[in-house]
């Protein structure tokens, strides 16, 4: 007897719908999957046929031949154990024929006692069924929430907690309540995080400098001694950045669940990820990678903050493999088995000490570094990452006046209001200019036609960007970024508004330009 089911695999961080067939016949027992299955998916014969015997559904000798379709994709993972058992169920006669499985996909890894357990992908899995025009989406229990996110008018979404359950209810026995209405994602919790910028003391410089690069989403090296906040400060970061759009969580969703690393609640990322990988991360870690590729942390911070702290300490070929990202704000992975494309777009921070000794220019430690040494330290960050990094500031140690002051700083909570008014007002640019995506857009991702729009100098300005260009020797590149960031400063400077000749944001000033150029603190080392 010949039974359909459908199921869903994953490659990369997008599905691909599966069409199980199930061909049994009466003949010596024998249990074969075809159609280019993993090593995990081979072994599902043992998970199912024990699943079945345990729960009362004991598979009858005979031989059963299953044709996992298209059959020239490579497929892995335990997801697709529920398909294939319901499959096979149907063609041993353990679930009617008029049961009608011909809109219905069956995503779960089996136990040996008959649970459904959670597996990882399941957004993608759901998005992938409901493009596809199923109508029933039948998922761990554990995997609820996040299957919900793909929910539409025309589909509902069942979660299972064990086979006599899912097999009672395609009976028609003891029905499933399903899920029918999307998720209520708050993605605008801030109050229960535990760092804030009020805890700052001092450093007033690098916490304009954290504001700029959060209003225009830009990159930022903090440079300073140990003790001067750099890691401190990075920490806060994410509490004044916007909050996350729907699509944007619906994305990193897509990717943390692939690498499993949703929470365990199943519930969707609502908070822009924090991501600060340990300096000796292989290049495989960093950018993703292996025979079936994964997401590495680049692409887990897409949406967030990428923090590198001791930025010289990393491997140097690993941090070389961060430039193509920052510009592309995407990572292609090859494979024999095929191409990946992961998203990663992130706000990159870094911190780094000014030597090795660490004291280099310090006030009250004494540096034991040679001129030599400092620059073979500096030199360990090369110019072209370094050109892709639009803020770099030095921050000196706290005095005692300020350490000890017990009057607290400005809070995250009034910093992100004017991050906030910041974004809005670009986002407003990028709307009017035509852009789709204008709500996920930011000044560090202009083009070059957007810096001669958006960008407009003054002759002041100009006589200004020649003689830093000049005399700090800078890059085509770090002068479009330094245009970025003063456009962002014009826009902080104006409260996201209009001035008087009708510029949204405000044109770019001198002033705006001069603090832009102030921020390329290591250009003069090049």
């Amino acid at each position: 007897m010949l039974s359909l089911t459908y199921t869903a695999a994953l490659f990369g961080i997008d599905a691909f719908m599966v069409t199980v067939e199930c061909n049994t016949k009466r003949a010596l027992p024998l249990f074969e999957i075809v159609g280019l299955p993993g090593t995990s998916v081979k072994e599902s014969k043992q998970r199912i046929m024990n699943c079945a015997s345990n729960c009362g559904f004991p598979i009858p000798d005979m031989e059963v031949t299953v044709n996992l379709a298209p059959a020239d994709r490579h497929k892995d993972g335990s997801a697709l154990d529920l398909g294939i058992l319901v499959a096979l169920l149907r063609s041993a006669a353990i679930l009617p024929e008029e049961a009608d499985l011909s809109s219905s996909c069956f995503i779960g890894e089996l136990s040996f006692t008959g649970e459904v357990r959670a597996v990882k992908g399941v957004l993608s899995m759901a998005l992938a069924a409901r493009d596809a025009g199923l109508a029933e989406i039948y998922v761990p229990e554990g995997n609820v929430k996040e299957a919900a996110a793909a929910l539409t008018d025309h589909t509902k979404v069942y979660g299972v907690k064990n086979v006599p359950e899912l097999v009672a209810h395609l009976r028609g026995e003891a029905r499933i309540r399903g899920v029918t209405e999307l998720p209520k994602i708050d993605v605008d919790k801030r109050l229960d995080f535990l760092e804030d910028f009020s805890q700052i003391k001092g450093q007033i410089r690098a916490r304009r400098a954290v504001e700029i690069a959060a209003a225009g989403n830009h990159n930022l090296l903090l440079i300073g001694p140990p003790g001067s906040g750099k890691s401190m400060i990075s920490k806060r970061i994410p509490t004044i950045l916007p909050a996350m759009t729907y699509d944007e969580a619906i994305e990193t969703t897509k990717l943390h669940s692939v690498a499993g690393l949703i929470p365990e609640n199943g519930d969707i990322v609502t908070r822009r990820p924090f991501r600060s990988p340990h300096h000796s991360l292989s290049i495989a870690s960093l950018v993703g990678g292996g025979a079936i590729p994964m997401p590495g942390e680049i692409s887990l911070a897409h949406n967030g903050v990428l923090f590198l702290d001791e930025l010289p300490e990393f491997n140097k070929a690993a941090s070389e493999a961060l430039r193509q990202p920052l510009e592309d704000q995407k990572v292609t992975i090859t494979r024999a088995a095929g191409r990946v494309t992961f998203p990663s777009s992130f706000m990159l921070v870094c911190a780094m000490n000014p030597c090795k000794c660490g004291y280099f220019g310090s006030r009250r430690g004494t540096c034991t570094c040679k001129p030599a040494d400092v620059r073979a330290y500096l030199s360990k960050i090369s110019g072209p990452l370094l050109d892709r990094i639009d803020i770099q500031m030095e921050m000196p140690e706290v005095d005692f006046t300020e350490i000890s002051s017990s009057e607290a700083s400005e809070s995250s909570a009034a910093i992100r209001e004017r991050v906030e008014a910041a974004r809005e007002i670009s986002r407003e640019r990028f709307r009017r200019a035509g852009y789709k995506e204008y709500s996920t857009m930011s000044n560090a991702k202009m083009n070059t036609d957007d810096l001669r729009r958006f960008c407009e100098l003054d002759e002041d300005c100009l006589r200004i960007m020649e003689g830093s260009f000049k005399r700090m020797n800078l890059s085509a590149r770090a002068y479009d970024r330094i245009l970025r960031v003063a456009r962002t400063i014009a826009d902080l400077d104006n409260g996201g508004k209009k001035d008087k000749s009708g510029v949204i944001g405000g044109r770019i000033t001198k002033k705006h330009v001069m603090e832009a150029v102030q921020m390329r603190a290591l250009d003069k080392y090049w």
